[in-house]
């Protein structure tokens, strides 16, 4: 049986264990929703020995990437035929919205932890899928629920240009990875736009009033939230399209909303179904 195991359990991971489990496959995690804590260095060891593939969804920390640290050697002895990491398009750095792609060089933007992590899965010694991804939305995490909730802004700053992926076409792009060469893949949609536009269709599928415009210094933004607008680029995923067979489901974040309110509304009406049945 093929054994996946992954280090941190998190949105994306979570996608991606549910749909390897309806395939058949065995799955162990660390994290708060995996089987292990990363800290069980035994288990971990243990699963690692065993596992067919492994794939890291943990960022970096202040002191370098914790897998690599911790587990690094493990990784490089374990049986696994299939490495993967789960990466981000912040190593490319502002490009002043011009496109970038594999061969953009990094290390330029603010997120030069991120950059050495990339660097460091690269450097591994083994073959390893390096998967980079911008902005990730979907059921649940996407900006429905930040309007409905009165978190969303519209900033007025109308050249500022980002990439977004839906989450299930992640988990497209590492299972079409599995079967690709190794290398560096960028998985993003094919409309990269200014997060306004998705703020406003966002708006008028929940029959809501849009924000109103704001400057930066208005919108009173954390300085991690203000920081996403520090940097502008599109994101080109043409490598993943010719090497991995690989596009995406949702190519534009219109086609990515309809899908996650289709699916939040269908969650709730079976919560409502179990709720009566219980009533």
């Amino acid at each position: 049986m093929p054994s996946f195991f992954i280090f941190g359990l998190g949105y994306t991971a979570q996608r991606l264990a549910h749909r390897l489990r309806a395939g058949g496959w065995q799955v162990e995690a660390t994290g708060s929703a995996g089987s292990m804590r990363f800290e069980d260095r035994v288990a971990v060891e243990q699963a690692l020995r065993g596992a067919t593939h492994i794939l890291s969804s943990v960022p970096p920390g202040e002191s370098g990437d914790p897998v690599l640290a911790t587990y690094g050697d493990a990784i490089r002895a374990a049986r696994a035929d299939w490495i993967g990491y789960l990466s981000s398009t912040g190593v490319y750095g502002d490009t002043g919205g011009a496109w970038v792609d594999e061969s953009t060089p990094v290390g330029g933007g603010r997120r030069s932890a991120r950059t050495a992590a990339d660097l460091a899965w690269q450097a591994l010694g083994r073959p390893v899928h390096v998967f980079r991804l911008p902005g990730i939305y979907g059921p649940g995490r996407s900006v429905l629920e930040r309007i409905r909730e009165g978190r969303a802004r519209r900033i007025d700053l109308p050249d500022q240009i980002f990439s977004r992926v839906h989450v299930d076409d992640i988990v497209a792009g590492i299972m079409a990875g599995m079967y690709g060469p190794a290398g560096i893949y960028n998985l993003a949609d094919d409309h990269p736009c200014p997060q306004n536009d998705v703020v406003v269709h966002g708006a008028a599928l929940l029959g809501a009033a849009p924000p109103p415009l704001q400057t930066l210094k208005e919108a009173g933004l954390s300085p991690a939230a203000a920081a996403f607008y520090a940097e502008n680029r599109r994101v080109a995923n043409g490598k993943a399209r010719r090497l991995l067979g690989w596009s995406p489901t949702y190519p534009d974040y219109r086609a990515g909303l309809a899908a996650c309110l289709a699916e939040t509304r269908a969650q709730g009406d079976d919560h409502a179904a179990e709720r009566q049945q219980h009533a």
